[in-house]
């Protein structure tokens, strides 16, 4: 018993040595710095602490949010009526065009008025006012929409503003500090500014809607919520790496994820938009998914990383550069690519007509294959080799006639009733001579375009579609 006890007692003491050896860890030593013992009173090394270990934000805050601004929406609706009896209507009156507002943030990326926020934040709008952080207001013309990367571009008639410039948001690494700059919950609350880290990179979201959307997204913890769609994600620089777009949640407030689409998808749309009033934006042709651990081990892969090609479409880029089906996409130029998204951001870097080279692996062997990318039938503006111009999915040309729907494919122009041979002569009441009259007015066009002209069997005839539908 008197030997357990000394057995007991001796634990105790080694025990006491070794805490005593953790709490003075926790004391600095006579340079200032932080010294780590090893349990034992030795010093294994020293460590310097101090505040500017720490991330200092004030530069990249006090500069980045006279750059974000306070987007306000009006959206009109139709009153839906109970009863369509005309009877009604005419005792009881037409109630009009009932308002609803709502609102949102954006980012200023040139001093000449340019802003850059969320489709979503001003799809529909019928009134656009921006407030700068100085309090000023303007009111906001569309300038071009992207719904596949929920990105818009507004812009006010204004000179000198701050701007905030496009880092590369390919180099941001995982854990690294980022702010959220924007107006959650409305105006009261302008100007909010939160930090968090990265917390993934090449996030995706469920699409239940079944539409066509590019989505990478970076997610970070900085507290994001209603009113911050459209606003900067920034980093520590004070650089734009991210348009804040959207959060996961059951309550419909932050919960603790939130996510941006990256400034590399954001500038490029942008870029477009300012260039070409329309996303010039390449199409591959090709049908994926990710790689299995049976394609991996068929294809002679050593990971899981790269896109397995379903289905190639018959004349499209990808059939072009000799891709077949079975084939494993695992770069684009000198990219990896490791699941579809990388694959959708990576070819949404290119505009039709650019060239650049695949690499897939077919058979245990790897090919290196060239490309020159088509653009999407929704590329609206592009110019094909007949001299054509696509129109929302349509292509119309100059002909002997006018301005003449060529073809009228399978977008809009076709759901909305156009048909081939269908001359175009009036859109949105101004008189259209040549294509470029047709795309120019077009991107003009708010919210519906109206198209009039005759058919080709010499009638009168029009028809119409939302242009952000």
């Amino acid at each position: 018993m008197g030997k357990n006890f000394v057995t007991v007692l001796a634990s105790v003491l080694l025990s006491g040595l070794t805490a005593f050896g953790i709490v003075k860890a926790a004391t600095p030593d006579q340079s200032g710095g932080q010294a780590v013992y090893d349990g034992q009173g030795g010093v294994v090394r020293t460590v310097n602490l101090s505040l500017s270990d720490y991330p200092d934000f004030t530069y990249a805050a006090e500069n980045a949010v006279e750059a974000v601004v306070f987007v306000k929406v009006t959206i009109q609706y139709q009153k839906q009526y109970q009863m369509a009896d005309p009877f009604f209507r005419f005792f009881f009156g037409d109630e009009g065009q009932p308002e609803r507002q709502g609102s949102g943030s954006g980012v200023i990326i040139r001093p000449d008025g340019y802003i850059v926020t969320n489709n979503h934040v001003v799809q529909n709008a019928s009134k656009i006012e921006v407030t700068l952080n100085n309090n000023k207001t303007y009111e906001a013309s569309v300038i071009g929409t992207d719904p596949a990367t929920d990105v818009a571009l507004l812009k006010i008639e204004a000179e000198g503003l701050p701007t905030l410039n496009f880092a590369d948001s390919d180099k941001l690494r995982l854990g690294e500090w980022v702010l959220a700059i924007g107006s959650p919950m409305g105006e009261e609350l302008r100007s909010t500014i939160t930090a968090g880290i990265v917390s993934a990179k090449g996030r995706s979201m469920p699409n239940y809607k079944g539409e066509f959307k590019i989505e990478s997204f970076i997610q970070t913890d900085a507290a994001v919520n209603p009113g911050n769609s459209g606003g900067a994600l920034v980093n520590k620089a004070g650089e734009l790496v991210g348009i804040n777009t959207a959060i996961v949640s059951t309550t419909g407030s932050y919960t603790g994820y939130s996510f941006a689409v990256p400034s590399n998808i954001v500038s490029k749309i942008v870029t477009d938009l300012i260039d070409f009033g329309s996303v010039k934006r390449a199409r591959l042709g090709v049908t994926m998914s990710p790689v299995t651990e049976k394609i991996a081990k068929d294809a002679g892969l050593s990971s899981l990383y790269g896109v397995y090609i379903n289905e190639v479409s018959r004349g499209g880029s990808a059939d072009k550069a000799g891709v077949k089906t079975g084939d494993v996409l695992v770069k684009v130029d000198s990219v990896d690519i490791k699941t579809p998204s990388d694959l959708q951001v990576a070819v949404n870097r290119f505009h039709p007509g650019d060239r650049t080279t695949l690499t897939v692996m077919r058979d245990g062997r790897e090919h290196v294959l060239p490309v020159e990318f088509q653009g999407t039938a929704e590329a609206t503006g592009t110019v094909s080799e007949d001299g054509s111009v696509a129109f929302y999915g349509a292509r119309i040309g100059q002909t002997g006639k006018g301005v003449e729907i060529i073809s009228a494919g399978s977008g809009k122009v076709a759901a909305a009733g156009g048909e081939d041979g269908f001359v175009i002569r009036f859109v949105n009441d101004q008189k259209v001579s040549k294509p470029q009259d047709v795309i120019d007015i077009a991107k003009k066009a708010r919210r519906t375009i109206v198209i009039e002209g005759v058919t080709a069997t010499g009638r009168q005839g029009y028809f119409a579609f939302g242009k952000d539908e």
